[in-house]
């Protein structure tokens, strides 16, 4: 199992990306949250096998929606929420 927490900036609010993202996650098999943050970037956490989870990743790192666009992203480990879905918490 692994956990990450990432932060994604560039075009990636007001473009579909958190719907996206859901979208990614589920194909990628991991569950998680997905939520805007006041300063423009989009904050995830993501859990699950650790090939997919860097599936995952790899998927926001191009962006999951063509009108988006992602500039810079963080990852960091993290530890494990047990979360049972991935959803969209704002």
């Amino acid at each position: 199992m692994r956990a990450v927490t990432l932060q994604a900036s560039g075009r990636v609010q007001g473009v579909g990306f958190r719907w996206a993202t859901k979208a990614a996650a589920d194909k990628c098999g991991v569950n998680g949250i997905v939520r805007n943050l006041m300063d423009g970037s989009v904050f995830i956490e993501a859990e699950g096998e650790d090939q997919r989870v860097q599936v995952f990743i790899d998927v926001i790192r191009q962006s999951p929606t063509d009108f988006g666009r992602v500039d810079q992203l963080t990852v960091h480990e993290a530890e494990p929420q047990n979360y049972h879905n991935f959803r969209i918490t704002n």
